[in-house]
């Protein structure tokens, strides 16, 4: 192919160094700087600056993307897209704070506690995008397609590998907590993942049930007890009280004694003095 002698050759270079830098939007907005810079309305290093900021702007976009999809975070939620005012119990600027996200570099566990369809998993999932944007690793799943995960590494004899991928984000978000029973073999894996998290990476946590019923929750109350010693030492817990955040446009057509009732969630069993005893299973030398 015969090359176009009406383009400068300074100019041809330019284009194929972009071609070859993988550099897809400078490239596209190269002849779109040159006319501007033609025409005196911007100058070189302006063009530069904007070819530049044009093609991070691409790369952070899929990066986001990409990000986003290895997080599992499903439907994308936002703070901005939050109603705050439906749910007066909740303080804004708190969880403005905790999208700060100061939280992560101090390896500490957000509770997310409430009635079910009170915004928990909006939340949660919203800070773990604030988190992505920031260049954070998130991972998201459900309680139950955690211990699933875990009970079927063991029989495989993979649960090592599989509690250290589980370990590799720096966010770990677990949805779902109290919403389905769990035995206490599933609860004894998941304190092996908590233990293994233990003030090395940060987690939130949503649930319907108060601390108190984590017994309940977990079927054995060793196993909960040692979870929540370990859930709670460095904690912020944030209890939401009111009616079903996704049934707010049709609260009229739920019956009154469907609806739920304000509770004190952030309620924890009393703690026993010393440690708790090991769950079975958990390594001793991790306490």
């Amino acid at each position: 192919m015969r090359e176009d002698l009406s383009v400068p050759p300074t100019l041809e270079r330019l284009r194929r160094h972009l071609v070859g830098l993988r550099m897809p939007r400078a490239l596209e907005m190269l002849d779109h700087m040159m006319r501007q810079i033609e025409r005196g309305e911007v100058g070189a290093l302006e063009a530069l600056e904007a070819l530049l900021a044009e093609e991070l702007t691409l790369r952070e976009s899929r990066r986001i993307k990409a990000a986003l999809q290895m997080a599992r975070l499903g439907t994308i939620k936002t703070l901005s897209a939050f109603d705050f005012a439906f749910q007066p119990s909740l303080d804004r600027h708190r969880i403005l704070a905790l999208a700060q996200l100061d939280f992560i570099t101090r390896h500490e566990v957000v509770h997310l506690l409430g009635p079910p369809g009170t915004g928990k998993s909006h939340l949660a999932i919203a800070l773990g995008v604030e988190a992505v944007r920031a260049g954070h690793s998130v991972y998201f799943a459900t309680l139950a397609d955690i211990v699933a995960s875990l009970g079927r590494a063991e029989r495989e004899g993979s649960l090592r590998e599989r509690i250290r991928f589980l370990c590799r984000a720096s966010l770990l978000i677990v949805d779902e907590i109290g919403y389905l029973p769990i035995s206490s073999g599933s609860g004894n894996l998941f304190f092996q993942l908590v233990n293994a998290r233990y003030e090395r990476g940060a987690m939130i946590l949503t649930s319907n049930r108060g601390f108190a019923e984590w017994g309940e929750v977990f079927g054995d109350p060793v196993v909960a007890t040692a979870l929540l010693d370990r859930l709670l030492h460095h904690a912020v817990v944030v209890s939401i009280e009111g009616s079903s955040y996704r049934l707010r446009q049709h609260a009229d057509l739920v019956p009154e004694s469907l609806r739920p009732a304000a509770a004190t969630l952030a309620q924890a069993p009393p703690r026993r003095r010393g440690r708790p005893p090991k769950p079975r299973g958990a390594d001793p030398s991790n306490g």
